[in-house]
């Protein structure tokens, strides 16, 4: 049955199309396919999904010449083709892909060359989520799907320095800018969803969560939570920040700072008395001040500079190294913005901040070298994993020595 749906829309595609144009003449050919067929082809993907789950994979990926007509998964930090599920041509899998997404998205992805989702399948009384980015590649169609937890990830199991922890807390502090950074697969939804959950679990106050796309879904506890997906819900983070002004919220969860006006948006929400939690793609705490800054027209950056001295409370910066047993461990670098760090950022001294953490011990910051020094001698990692995940190896060689 699934090889008679792809000959009926291979079927209508005139031989000479190619690209873009190809990838048209199938989603119209989708369109004309019964409720039935879509099933079809929609289930043949869940089984993908479902072998993923059972292998605990981060990340499936799919379609484009070079996939090499196969599926692949991610499985510890290790991304390999499975050959048990089966060989895939790019019109296959093009159509699969196609199959997953709504018309409209269809639409947006045919315009901009890509489209940004979630994903749904209900599994045995359980709802499992997808983060879903599907794109143009060759002219082909190329999908890669992160997948999301269903439980929250313990919050005492990141180990965060009682200190610290206050400053996260609602309870304590009820306005300022919170980062986490690092790199893709670097678990900063995983930590994200742990910190709005002890919230959740322990303040009573309202929390807006603004998503691209919406990942794990909170349950209301202490606090009534909204979740806004950019595209679906909202138009952007920074619409998403703005509008939750008038929702009367207490902490907003900004997905992504992506841009210089939603970087600008973050720190004047944080300044109007509110508790802002946001990511970046930088790895580590200095250079997520540098990047903030510098992202700012010239002209606004020293207003950007001593906003963000005012505003900013706290940066993790974080990492998944490989563990000696085989599995992904968590290595992080902590900021806790004190008087000393805040005079440094306003004074443009910023690269006095790093030893500034690595001397902060006390009040629960550390450097990312610190940690790996940490993982180290505890046997949780190999020093030469500590050395390779390090952003400053001269100063790793000297911890470890």
């Amino acid at each position: 049955m699934l090889e008679s749906i792809f000959t009926k829309i291979l079927s209508q595609i005139p031989k000479h199309v190619e690209g873009l144009d190809r990838l048209k003449y199938m989603n119209d050919g989708l369109q004309q396919l019964t409720p039935q067929e879509i099933y079809i082809l929609q289930n043949k993907y869940k089984e993908f999904l479902l072998v993923m789950r059972k292998l605990n994979a981060s990340d499936i990926e799919l379609g484009g010449y070079t996939s090499q007509n196969y599926v692949w998964f991610r499985v510890q930090g290790k991304k390999i083709p499975r050959h048990e599920l089966g060989f895939w041509n790019v019109d296959q899998t093009d159509i699969l892909c196609l199959s997953l997404i709504s018309p409209k998205q269809a639409e947006l992805m045919l315009k901009n060359r890509v489209v940004d989702f979630s994903f749904n399948m209900k599994n045995d009384e359980h709802v499992l989520r997808w983060r879903s980015s599907l794109y143009v590649d060759l002219g082909h169609l190329a999908l890669n799907m992160r997948s999301i937890a269903s439980d929250v990830y313990p919050y005492k199991k990141l180990g965060f320095h009682p200190n610290i922890s206050l400053y996260l807390s609602l309870a304590h502090e009820k306005q300022g800018l919170v980062l986490l950074t690092g790199i893709t697969g670097s678990g900063k939804s995983t930590t994200m969803d742990s910190i709005v959950d002890a919230n959740n679990q322990t303040v009573n106050g309202h929390i807006v969560i603004i998503g691209d796309p919406i990942e794990f879904i909170h349950k209301s506890k202490k606090c009534i939570i909204r979740h806004r997906e950019v595209g679906r819900d909202v138009l952007s983070f920074k619409d998403g920040a703005v509008q939750s002004l008038r929702q009367d919220p207490d902490i907003i969860v900004v997905g992504e700072m992506r841009d210089p006006e939603t970087i600008m948006t973050c720190l004047e929400i944080s300044d109007t008395g509110h508790k802002v939690f946001s990511t970046l793609h930088t790895g580590s705490a200095v250079e997520t001040i540098d990047r903030i800054v510098a992202e700012c027209p010239t002209n606004e950056q020293d207003r950007v500079r001593v906003r963000l001295a005012d505003q900013l409370r706290v940066v993790i910066s974080q990492k998944l190294v490989p563990a000696l047993d085989q599995k992904l461990i968590l290595a992080k670098e902590v900021l806790l913005v004190t008087s000393s760090v805040r005079a440094a950022i306003r004074n443009k001294n910023i690269t006095e901040i790093y030893q500034m953490i690595a001397e902060g011990g006390k009040l629960g910051m550390h450097t990312l070298e610190q940690d790996l020094t940490r993982l180290a001698k505890m046997g949780k990692i190999s020093e030469q994993v500590a050395v390779n995940y390090a952003n400053n190896k001269k100063r790793i060689q000297e911890l470890l020595n």
